[in-house]
């Protein structure tokens, strides 16, 4: 037991999951005799999560996020944490700039950067691209990006993407004759791209994964987990999380917002859309 619990230590990565366990094994470790109690403690969580997650408890997924100029965060940081909560896993922030230094997202927060493009690992699990507006064509009409994206999905075994992501990887050439979904308001611009829009809040079609708009990135985060760790994994980080949403209102989707917002919003975005569907000919 000894051996398999230090095992499992080692691969932590930051993850969040069962906090108090990590903090018993803190305080194991400043006394000089662990007693007998807090050793039985942290044997039985050890066992106790074996028994419930069974195989998915450890991994070792490589997880590439890449973090652009005016991303939008929510896209990166609801998947962030549920990916960063997989013991084992190595989550990359990969940055598309030269240095490590903070990338702003289209509001401002930043996001420090653990790697470069030419430092992040060759052989991904997962590659991930979150969305934005403007950033994303900006980053879209970038060659260097665009070839390492295209470069890393060439082996990753999922590629992924949470909004107008999936118009990176549209872009990328990665989505042709894919079914695919992305942010409402630039979903059927896929289909300019060879790709299949589907309006679903996650869809998968072979190794791609993509998610609708921002908020769904959380729901696409826990599908995903799923595949990796298995049902069990995915639903302790969804209690975690306390991810049981209750908006105080319908709406997020054109169908359940009033008319007169849902058409000023659609008309709002219409020269985005425009955007989004000439970078298919460009």
């Amino acid at each position: 037991m000894e051996t398999n619990r230090r095992a499992l230590l080692q691969g932590f990565t930051g993850a969040a999951l069962l906090a108090p366990y990590l903090a018993l094994e803190k305080a194991m470790a400043a006394e000089a005799k662990p007693t007998a109690q807090a050793t039985s403690m942290q044997d039985h969580s050890m066992d106790a999560m074996a028994r419930v997650f069974g195989p998915g408890l450890m991994g070792n997924e490589q997880v590439a996020m890449l973090l652009y100029p005016q991303f939008t965060a929510l896209d990166l940081v609801g998947p962030h944490y549920f990916f960063a909560c997989m013991y084992g896993a190595k989550v990359h922030l990969v940055t598309t700039e030269k240095d490590l230094s903070p990338v702003l997202s289209d509001l401002g927060l930043a996001i420090s950067p653990t790697i470069t493009m030419a430092d992040a690992p060759q052989d991904l699990d997962v590659l991930f691209i979150p969305g934005g507006t403007q950033g994303t064509l900006s980053v879209m009409g970038r060659k260097d990006t665009m070839g390492w994206v295209q470069d890393r999905a060439s082996r990753a075994k999922h590629v992924t993407s949470v909004c107008t992501g999936s118009m990176v990887l549209a872009k990328a050439g990665l989505l042709k004759g894919k079914r695919a979904t992305s942010h409402w308001v630039t979903r059927e611009a896929l289909a300019d791209f060879g790709a299949i829009p589907v309006n679903e809040r996650v869809v998968k079609d072979g190794n791609i994964l993509t998610g609708a708009g921002v908020s769904s990135g959380l729901d696409f985060a826990l599908a995903l987990v799923e595949m990796l760790r298995g049902k069990a994994y995915a639903q302790g980080l969804m209690l975690q999380a306390e991810y049981h949403p209750e908006p105080p209102f319908p709406g997020g989707t054109i169908a359940s917002t009033p008319a007169d917002v849902a058409q000023m919003m659609d008309d709002m975005f219409k020269p985005v859309v425009a955007q989004f569907k000439a970078m298919a000919k460009a």
